[in-house]
């Protein structure tokens, strides 16, 4: 028959707020630099949309100039597409980078909260 006195015990709750303390400062410098990176991207992909957007006009533009019209219709279909797919990227990047706002509010409130717990935890200690 097994010993019971085998089973380990948790954490007391000072070693556990330090684990939970530990964590949410671990995950808190990935998240702002996540959040960072994402930034940039949809900055990057704004840049491209409008040049997306300048380059089709400008191919409007040639094609309204030649005197032997060539069917560019075709590239300006595939520009559009492009286009269209750059948006819905950003905004799953928008969506994205609105989660890690949430979760970047969650975790500073999170740290708050254990550490104002361990403050008073040992102001009356």
């Amino acid at each position: 028959m097994a010993d019971d006195s085998t089973i380990i015990s948790p954490p007391d709750g000072s070693s556990h707020e330090a684990l939970a303390e530990g964590l949410l400062h671990l995950f808190q410098p990935a998240i702002e630099e996540l959040d960072s990176k994402v930034h940039t991207v949809r900055q990057s992909q704004v840049e491209l949309r409008t040049q997306i957007d300048t380059l089709t006009e400008d191919l409007h533009r040639l094609q309204e100039l030649q005197e032997m019209p060539l069917d560019l219709e075709p590239y300006v279909k595939k520009l559009m597409n492009s286009r269209r797919r750059i948006m819905l990227v950003n905004n799953i990047l928008q969506n994205a980078q609105e989660r890690l706002g949430r979760l970047h509010q969650s975790v500073t409130k999170e740290t708050a909260k254990r550490k104002s717990l361990l403050d008073s935890a040992g102001s009356r200690t």
